[in-house]
């Protein structure tokens, strides 16, 4: 049941129990995703947050008016990591000029400021919030979300877990590795988005220097479609009340994996659990799934 951008219907597992209904409306929109840019939207009621922005304005402008959304419509921008497919400098002044409060790590701080002038505006507006590790903050109201280290050579790199009235995501787009705290973290949510950014033997048997194959297949490289299925089977088998409802898979490389590659190695392991989840996998270039989570 894999799709690359149509959303689909709920698991049915009988070992978890039946999840409540919420009224408030909440999706989640894949705008982009891959090395040539990042960038995802979680929309709770009329509130909006945009998890990172690694493209140019005018691009983002348009994938964002695909789902029906202006940046008058953003009331808080979230940054994973300081790579440059996730921020751009004009992204950072659209902050300033519509007053959008930015969240980051502390450390975030030097790279963003040595690359986006209007940061420092931002400072000085007062519209800088900095997230600790392992600590929950609220970027929107009723909205709560715990940043999650994780390893990446980007510097500080983290994946989040948003937790609502009644419904959960988890996301982690780039990272090399995990250890056993990450699992039990992205445990019970409606919907699990992962890295599945390579398949090994077409970046083994890839033309790309040695130093970059080597940097990619580290632990603080990217995850390989089996490393991916990995760790979404430590997801599933960790949880307790629900499996996932949908399952997003996030950073393919266009060199050296594909869409059929990666939705068959994570359909394993939704059909080895009998999780009725639709998969969902996203390819650069093209704008990826807008799921409705209640």
């Amino acid at each position: 049941m894999s799709e690359l951008s149509q959303p689909g219907s709920v698991a049915t597992d009988a070992k978890f129990a039946d999840r409540p209904v919420d009224a408030v409306p909440v999706r989640f929109h894949i705008l982009a995703s891959g090395s040539s840019g990042n960038a995802s939207l979680l929309q709770v009621g009329d509130r909006r947050l945009l998890l990172d922005g690694g493209l140019p304005p005018t691009r983002l402008k348009s994938l964002l008016a695909e789902v029906g959304v202006d940046w008058t419509g953003i009331h808080a921008f979230l940054l994973t990591h300081t790579h440059s497919d996730h921020w751009h400098p004009g992204v950072i002044q659209q902050l300033w000029e519509r007053r959008i409060p930015l969240f980051c790590h502390g450390s975030h701080r030097k790279a963003l400021q040595a690359g986006a002038p209007d940061f420092v505006s931002l400072g000085f507006a007062g519209l800088l919030r900095y997230f600790e590790t392992g600590r929950c903050f609220d970027p929107l109201p009723g909205v709560r979300c715990r940043p999650l280290a994780i390893p990446h050579d980007g510097g500080a790199t983290f994946g989040f877990r948003f937790d609502g009235s009644g419904w959960g995501v988890a996301y982690a787009a780039d990272l090399g590795s995990w250890d056993r705290q990450l699992a039990p973290a992205f445990a019970d949510v409606d919907l699990l988005a992962l890295e599945f950014n390579h398949d090994l033997d077409l970046q083994r048997a890839s033309r790309r220097p040695g130093w970059l194959v080597n940097r990619v297949l580290g632990d603080h490289g990217h995850l390989s479609n089996h490393q991916g299925a990995r760790l979404l089977k430590e997801c599933i088998q960790a949880s307790v009340q629900r499996p996932p409802r949908h399952v997003v898979q996030l950073h393919l490389s266009k060199d050296c994996n594909t869409p059929e590659l990666a939705s068959a190695a994570a359909q394993a392991i939704l059909d080895e659990f009998a999780v009725r989840a639709t998969l969902h996998t996203t390819w650069q270039g093209a704008r990826g799934p807008s799921i409705h989570i209640t």
